[in-house]
């Protein structure tokens, strides 16, 4: 800025637009700052935005006067706001310090451009102006910074050992087809294929795209969370209304699609369906066999969102006739009444445990007399009910079922050797509130409960947490694998995540703790009405945590100085203790939220050096429960509705600033590397970026990787690639197994929340990648895209 103002030298037109700006932005900031300070300091909060708020309008009135030392006093403003942050946040951290930074510095430099064009006594003129671009050039630094990964961490120490080649078991596991959800029964997610590796990943293309038909419009769109199944040269894939297809694993070409006509209005999904083959199938005599009918020997099993199991034939998809009644059985037997199956249908994708199958079912979760959380097995054969478990203990040969139990919405695994099917549940109805729950319901909610395969009844319960009134369900499958315990006996073991981003390690023949669990003291106190908190809670303090931090107000964020004080308010106004905040009738603090935590997309593990790869989610929730009187005079956001009284609803607003912004410092969203063999955090980086997103709902198009939340999950490649594509912008990504660098993706037509599918074609020998992309978890832009990737024929 070359003008000089009143001091007689050429004035620039837009000098007074210029002082119009720094004028306006001083006294916002400076109002802002004193009213919003006033606040959090009655609430015990910082007292800078009150002392900050005094000075910058102490700084209006001298631009007002035209005097010099608001110079002085803007420079002065800018150290100690610095000086203060850097204090507050504990160093150097490029987001934390952003927010605090940026705007004092804007103001800071249109001091040095205006101040010595109205004040004739500041000197050298020149000098001050250059400092006003030196801010300038330094603002921009920071901008650019903004594009480059902040908080990655690294401990190549960490890990044990790193991958090694292909051996002949692996080689072999290389030709298997991925024919469970997670790949194998296990649930690893591990693909031993090595033709994509981190030298040539960068040269995938798309090898084909096929188009599912799916509705893209209303509550029916539902989410698209698929993960394929491959078979031989086939891909069985879902939508969410249950179309069912095969597609040529090698073309993308439909080789035959099945439309169930499934309808419901919420919870809709499919994540897969299940495969049978019954000339594989360990659990029958040879007699059995050759007396079973020719047609559909292979078969797939899909479950609908209206509460239906069906059987298909896997090579022409036509109904098995001898599977319930002409290929279809009635899930709705036995439960309480339901409309269009929208109180109860399946949710979780069906495991094939022999010639069983069970999976998982979605309930309400709002009412104290919700319908059944019960599990039920059924012969894939004929579609008949072998057995049924349910928290309230029915007896296995129950027919109907006892109402308002605890669910398993999420996969289950079977575990063939110990032949225990492993149950992740639910907690029992209503999610937050506990007052009317049963014994039964209390025993076996948030847990992981072993049942016999074959009869049914329960062998062990590992309970993760106790009284659940947060939501905190087990939300993804267990995982089998091969651990040291406590005693450094490698035994078997099952390792499950959770929504608080603990990770539990239990010994799969006991339920015990294979890596140590202890019981530490948790708020009870104050509580919903004729409720109570348990005294303690179970935490696995051998393993790490992602992103279970306790909240404090210097960890508040925002893009601006002004919505990070709304989120300091806003934390300081709340109740608050940690994890496991009570729930109750005053607003409180939920950190992790409802959605984790970790979630339903779960890990994956290169098995050759127990290298394990898991996403999570950062991102708190502002909570209440209300009853009849207070929901009438509640004003705020829609409540959620909850009919166990003496509650009505809930209010459960996501911890953000009225910008649509999350309150607390980034990352949102993670992927990291945890070894396994010495239980320390490998790697850890952001994943996603802000282009697809944006303060007010509003497309940034800016491709900064503050690490958005995730959902889906990874998956590990014996070529030393990690794929992940469950992130808020359009991006399907590829990283180095190693040391978390990302080292491809590629822009998908719309947003992914699906895991990615890897296999190599057993006709062409090649390697390919394949994503479901239907749209970004809570994105109004939906698809029906599949999408395969694969190598150059001249790179394979």
């Amino acid at each position: 800025m070359s003008s000089t103002g009143g001091s007689g030298g050429r004035v620039n037109k837009f000098f007074p637009i210029l002082v119009l700006v720094f004028g306006l932005l001083t006294a916002v900031t400076g109002i802002y700052f004193l009213i919003g300070g006033w606040k959090l300091a009655a609430l015990g909060g910082s007292l800078y935005y009150i002392i900050a708020g005094v000075a910058y309008l102490l700084l209006l009135v001298m631009l007002v006067l035209k005097k010099r030392p608001g110079l002085t006093l803007s420079i002065v403003i800018f150290v100690a706001t610095a000086v203060w942050a850097l204090i507050e946040v504990g160093g150097v951290a490029y987001w934390p310090l952003m927010a605090r930074l940026v705007v004092p510095a804007i103001i800071l430099m249109l001091s040095l451009w205006v101040f010595p064009a109205l004040a004739k006594e500041i000197r050298p003129k020149r000098a001050v102006h250059l400092s006003g671009w030196g801010v300038f050039v330094c603002l921009l630094g920071v901008l650019a910074g903004a594009f480059v990964p902040h908080g990655k961490i690294y401990h190549p120490d960490a890990a044990a050992s790193q991958p090694a080649a292909l051996d002949g078991e692996y080689k072999a596991q290389a030709d298997q087809d991925w024919d469970h959800l997670s790949r194998n029964a296990s649930g690893t997610r591990f693909a031993a294929v090595d033709q994509i590796t981190p030298e040539n990943v960068n040269k995938l293309q798309v090898a084909w795209t096929y188009r599912t038909g799916r509705i893209l419009e209303g509550k029916v769109a539902g989410v698209d969370e698929n993960t394929p199944l491959q078979i031989g040269n086939v891909l069985y894939t879902c939508t969410p209304q249950n179309v069912v297809a095969a597609v040529d694993a090698d073309t993308g070409k439909s080789i035959w699609r099945v439309d169930p006509k499934a309808a419901a209005t919420s919870h809709v999904t499919c994540r897969s369906v299940g495969y049978y083959d019954l000339d594989k199938d360990a659990s029958l005599s040879s007699e059995e066999k050759a007396q079973s009918p020719a047609e559909c020997r292979r078969r797939i099993i899909v479950t609908t969102i209206d509460a239906r199991m069906m059987a298909l034939d896997a090579k022409t998809g036509s109904a098995c006739t001898d599977f319930g009644n002409a290929g279809t059985v009635d899930l709705r037997v036995g439960m309480a009444p339901t409309e269009n199956g929208q109180g109860y249908h399946p949710s979780g994708t069906p495991v094939i445990m022999g010639h069983l199958t069970v999976f998982g079912t979605w309930i309400h979760d709002h009412s104290d007399n919700d319908a059944s959380g019960v599990v039920r097995a059924y012969d894939v054969r004929s579609g008949a009910l072998v057995w049924s478990w349910n928290a309230e203990e029915d007896a296995p040969d129950a027919v109907n079922h006892t109402g308002g139990t605890p669910n398993v919405w999420a996969p289950a695994t079977y575990d063939r050797d110990l032949n225990t099917v492993y149950l992740p549940t639910g907690m029992g109805p209503p999610d937050y509130w506990g007052g009317k729950r049963t014994p039964s319901a209390e025993k076996f909610s948030s847990a992981v409960v072993a049942v016999d395969a074959t009869t049914g009844k329960t062998k062990w319960i590992f309970q993760t947490v106790h009284h659940d009134v947060w939501d905190y369900d087990v939300p993804s499958q267990p995982v089998m694998y091969e651990m040291k315990n406590e005693e450094g006996e490698r035994v078997p073991v099952l390792i499950q995540t959770t929504k608080m981003g603990q990770i539990f390690v239990l010994d799969r023949r006991t339920g015990k703790p294979a890596s140590k669990v202890e019981e530490l003291p948790v708020t009870t106190t104050p509580t919903g009405q004729n409720d109570h908190m348990s005294p303690t809670q179970p935490f696995s303090t051998n393993m790490p945590s992602l992103g279970l931090s306790t909240l404090k107000e210097s960890e508040m964020w925002g893009i601006t100085p002004f919505d990070q004080l709304e989120c300091r308010i806003t934390f300081k106004s709340a109740r608050y203790n940690g994890i496991y905040t009570p729930s109750g009738e005053s607003d409180y603090i939920q950190f992790p939220g409802t959605l984790g935590g970790m979630n339903w997309g779960g890990i994956s593990i290169d098995e050759r050096n127990g290298m394990m790869y898991v996403n999570d989610i950062r991102m708190g929730k502002v909570m209440a429960l209300k009853t009849e009187e207070q929901a009438k005079t509640y004003k705020g956001s829609p409540i959620r509705s909850m009919l166990a009284k003496p509650y009505v609803g809930l209010k459960s607003d996501f911890f953000m600033s009225s910008l649509g912004v999350p309150c607390q410092n980034p990352p949102f969203g993670t992927l990291s590397a945890i070894d396994l063999n010495t239980k320390k955090l490998v790697w850890q980086v952001p994943v996603g970026t802000v282009e697809d997103t944006g303060p007010l709902g509003m497309k940034t198009h800016l491709p900064m990787p503050i690490g958005m939340p995730t959902l889906g999950g990874p998956t590990a490649t014996a070529g030393g690639v990690v794929f992940f594509a469950g992130t808020q912008d359009n991006y399907m990504r590829a990283f180095n197994s190693k040391t978390g660098e990302e080292i491809w993706k590629y822009r998908l037509p719309v947003g992914a929340t699906a895991s990615p599918l890897v296999y190599k074609s057993p006709q062409t020998g090649k390697q390919y990648v394949v994503i479901s992309a239907g749209g970004a978890a809570h994105a109004a832009e939906l698809g029906d895209y599949l999408i395969a990737f694969s190598l150059p024929d001249s790179q394979k």
